[in-house]
């Protein structure tokens, strides 16, 4: 039991966290009002590994460590090349819509609000991009996240071009 309680130490250390939204929200009941807390949390290893949660709790405490614990269990892998992504994007998630294209060496990161903070979890150093539609933080994120998880291998795309253009010559030669 120790040594499982170790492993995920280890885990936990090599993710930095940040709080991308933190809300007040309440319930109306009969007896009265009920508050809770609602708290978005990004962690991330800035080497392409990043995750986004959200959850809610009766104290602000709780309901990050809740938080973590979501993002933890949604991490995404994106492929980097030169520090910036393979290719502009464009994602509607919901009202949200979220522009990220690639951006030259000693550019930096020119995105703003919640996304900001994904792309430095991320690792990414080169980005430009755009927030349209929509001002709520919270699908920002996903949207952004559809974004990032939209990229493929490079490795996987550059394979899969070889066997295309050699199946092409097969078939070439075979109508010769």
């Amino acid at each position: 039991m120790a040594k499982k309680n170790l492993k995920e130490l280890k885990r936990d250390e090599e993710f930095e966290q940040r709080t991308i939204d933190l809300a007040r929200v309440t319930r109306v009941t009969s007896g009265g009002k009920r508050m809770r807390f609602r708290a978005c949390i990004g962690i991330g290893n800035k080497k392409g590994k990043f995750g986004v949660g959200v959850a809610k709790g009766s104290d602000v405490s709780i309901a990050i460590t809740k938080g973590f614990n979501q993002a933890k269990k949604n991490i995404i892998n994106i492929p980097l090349t030169d520090g910036t992504i393979p290719h502009p994007v464009l994602i509607k998630y919901r009202a949200a819509k979220v522009l990220l294209k690639p951006a030259k060496k000693g550019t930096g990161i020119k995105v703003g609000g919640a996304v900001r903070i994904l792309c430095e979890l991320a690792g990414i150093d080169n980005i430009t991009g755009k927030i349209l539609g929509s001002k709520n933080k919270i699908n920002n994120v996903k949207a952004a996240m559809l974004a990032l998880q939209s990229f493929k291998k490079v490795k996987k795309a550059e394979s899969e071009q070889k066997e295309s253009t050699s199946a092409n010559t097969i078939a070439d030669e075979e109508k010769k």
